[in-house]
């Protein structure tokens, strides 16, 4: 499905790889910062991770890992699939003109190898043998893409070893905090509103084939995690997976929300696939009679905010979620 592979679920099928780029670039202890003291990380898988000092050129093979590059002042030499990024995460926009290194499931090794990368930053999502490839051409740090038991936890881990891969934990202190404020403010202001422990039910939804998916975001998904931290109720009870706590579903399975539901979304104007309810959902007869639809409690929040990213994007999402729910 188009849109499973936009966000890289953990349920994807690994997928093969044909680039055979494996050019390991010389050690050269000269090159290393003056002064700069080695590091030894250990990343999500428990590898070692040795650097010459805190790593400048950067290549990362995930949205959410270039995400947290960006925020904390690191402007990667190399990204997967730079359109995409533009087009998913404009909260947290590119200030550079980073090398495409081309899919995020399937990084081309030879464009990599040519960036001659300090480090580069993969994810859980990307396959074993990827990986193996990667450490021939430079260190690799690992993290762990998500997980459903602590969405919000696992994303500030990320984000703190990435900090120290690149010597920037005072920036990563500033982001976490930043975030914490957020949604403290985002808490006060749906409390004040009267909408403390309101129900409700994100998701996004695509077109294949002129089948309609929908996909809960459960309250193990990164956006349920951050709605609970505003005092929302998730109002899902399907299951969601293990990493993402994403569930699946159609349009009849949104009569099972019941009544006093609020229900947000986000797509992309890029693609129409990605809008099926303002889309080919607008007339069905399913969809307008449910009840947050006739009560006009459907909000499409704006586009560019990563539903997988760091506290860039989760930031832009409470300002987003509290302006719809208050309006």
């Amino acid at each position: 499905m188009r849109r499973l592979l936009l966000a890289a679920t953990a349920t994807a099928a690994a997928l093969a790889l044909s680039a055979c780029g494996t050019t390991e670039p010389a050690a050269d202890d000269a090159a290393a910062p003056k002064g700069a003291e080695p590091l030894v990380l250990t990343d999500a898988t428990g590898t070692k991770v040795e650097l010459d000092g805190p790593a400048e050129k950067v290549v990362g093979t995930e949205w959410n890992v270039v995400e947290s590059l960006v925020s904390l002042g690191v402007d990667p030499v190399g990204v997967a699939d730079v359109k995409g990024y533009k087009t998913w995460d404009t909260a947290v926009p590119l200030t550079n003109d980073p090398e495409d290194i081309g899919t995020r499931g399937e990084p081309s090794m030879d464009a990599i190898a040519g960036l001659a990368p300090d480090l580069v930053i993969a994810t859980s999502d990307l396959p074993a043998a990827a990986v193996q490839q990667l450490r021939k051409i430079a260190p690799v740090l690992e993290v762990r893409a998500a997980d459903a038991s602590d969405p919000i936890g696992r994303m500030t881990q990320n984000l703190d070893l990435i900090a120290q891969a690149t010597g920037t934990t005072d920036r990563a202190e500033e982001l976490k905090e930043e975030f914490a404020a957020k949604t403290e403010a985002g808490r006060k202001a749906l409390a004040d509103a009267g909408l403390a422990d309101a129900r409700l039910a994100f998701a996004d939804g695509y077109v294949v084939s002129n089948q309609v998916s929908i996909r809960p975001y459960t309250g193990g998904s990164l956006i349920g995690g951050v709605n609970e931290e505003l005092g929302l109720k998730n109002a899902w009870t399907v299951e969601g997976d293990e990493n993402y706590g994403l569930g699946t579903t159609d349009v009849e399975g949104l009569t099972s929300l019941g009544e006093d539901v609020h229900f947000a979304y986000i797509g992309s104007a890029g693609d129409a696939n990605s809008t099926p309810f303002t889309g080919v959902l607008k007339d069905d007869p399913v969809w307008t009679s449910l009840p947050f639809v006739k009560d006009g409690n459907v909000h499409r929040l704006p586009d560019g905010i990563w539903m997988f990213g760091g506290p860039g994007s989760m930031g832009a999402y409470v300002d987003a979620l509290v302006a719809a729910l208050t309006k």
